[in-house]
């Protein structure tokens, strides 16, 4: 988290716990939960980074900043883009015509990945943090803006990480897509000057949303054929 390092750690040890709980719950309702469990557990691993990305910032470490930075920025440029869509596709019903188009996202967001992060792994005087009203800022590491304008990569990124839960056979994952639309707005509208450490932020804390459709089964009400451990009578609590 963009504030201090103590927050950002404090929301690791949150969002792994929770992550960790919620992934054995998913395993045991249905395998195909599973990827979806899976965010708010990686989300604390990237706020675990950027803890480290504070403690090399305020303690004069590049090093510390060059690791942190760049595992925050594999999860937020790699891995997001590929994995949101990877996981609508395996809760897909398998009769539904949109599920191949939820690979093709996620091939898609590979592609994107590798340009986004590769340069930086190959090249580390790429990566660039700075403090920027108290917070952090990873603005000036965008190796695509040699390539196409910001706005652009924005908005490829954000429709791979939207439009895979807005496109779901189920009614929840498409509430979800509306929790993200919120973030993105939240994000572009209040918190420019480091918008992309906040986006991972509170898109960290939305994958709670995630959490509650495990925990409830909410899937269980509209594929039921998928979920046969779930009465119908109770898939609708």
């Amino acid at each position: 988290m963009c504030l201090s390092a103590q927050v950002s750690f404090a929301a690791s040890v949150f969002l792994v716990g929770g992550g960790t709980a919620i992934t054995i719950i998913a395993a045991r309702k249905n395998w195909r939960y599973v990827p979806m469990a899976l965010m708010p557990l990686f989300a604390g691993l990237q706020q675990f980074m950027e803890g480290n990305v504070w403690l090399g910032m305020t303690g004069d470490n590049p090093f510390q900043v060059l690791w942190g930075a760049l595992g925050f920025i594999f999860f937020t440029w790699f891995m997001w883009p590929i994995w949101v869509p990877f996981s609508m596709y395996v809760i897909e019903p398998s009769d539904s015509p949109r599920k191949p188009l939820f690979l093709i996202f996620s091939l898609i967001g590979l592609v994107f990945g590798v340009l986004l992060y590769v340069p930086h792994g190959l090249h580390s005087e790429m990566v660039v943090v700075e403090i920027n009203n108290q917070s952090l800022a990873y603005e000036k590491s965008m190796w695509l803006d040699y390539l196409m304008p910001r706005t652009l990569t924005n908005v490829i990124y954000v429709l791979l990480i939207i439009v895979p839960p807005a496109m779901s056979h189920y009614l929840h994952l498409r509430h979800f897509a509306l929790t993200l639309v919120a973030v993105v707005v939240i994000d572009m509208t209040l918190l420019t000057y480091a918008y992309i450490s906040f986006f991972c932020l509170l898109a960290g804390l939305a994958t709670l949303h995630l959490v509650y459709i495990i925990l409830k089964n909410k899937c269980a009400r509209e594929c039921p054929e998928l979920f046969p451990e779930m009465a119908p009578s109770k898939a609708w609590l």
